[in-house]
């Protein structure tokens, strides 16, 4: 199989957070999509390292903020690269508390979808969280960012817990 393949799947960048208790923690996700219009369904393909899995697993609420094109490295590295476990993510990012009660990252962000957890998906190394869409906005009428856009014009690296990582020997 050619893993190149699957690198030519459209993709977007996207930014997924949930609280638990009272802690918020966000990451970077390149895996989302609507799954039905009524009643409007999303889904987010989450890695179960991440700490972001536990946050969704545990309140059943998530948000998805859309990223703008003009997204910074180092906001991007925020969310992508580093761990809720370690860093404070929300600390100094605009943001606003959904109806759900999950943070939704207004910084950055063209639009954003504010979920109830409905069902979730065991795919192995990930989970597919299925939400209810409780509220979206459009924040600004701009192009969102592309995972190739990412890639290609910011020169941006995949996370080894992305469900797009390819391992370099498989390049």
């Amino acid at each position: 199989m050619n893993p190149k393949a699957l690198q030519k799947i459209k993709y977007g960048m996207y930014i997924v957070s949930s609280k638990k208790s009272d802690k918020l923690n966000g990451q970077i996700a390149n895996t989302v999509f609507q799954v039905t219009a009524e009643p409007c369904t999303i889904a987010a393909s989450i890695s179960k390292q991440n700490l972001t899995h536990e946050f969704i697993s545990d309140s059943k609420v998530f948000s998805i903020s859309m990223l703008s094109r003009e997204a910074t490295m180092p906001f991007i590295g925020l969310f992508g690269f580093k761990s809720g476990r370690n860093v404070d993510k929300f600390a100094n990012v605009k943001y606003k508390t959904g109806a759900s009660g999950a943070p939704i990252v207004l910084e950055s962000s063209i639009a954003w979808f504010d979920a109830q957890l409905i069902a979730s998906f065991d795919c192995g190394t990930h989970t597919i969280f299925l939400g209810k869409v409780l509220d979206a906005e459009v924040l600004e009428d701009t192009q969102g960012m592309s995972y190739s856009y990412y890639h290609q014009v910011k020169g941006g690296l995949t996370s080894k817990n992305a469900p797009t990582y390819v391992k370099p020997e498989n390049k």
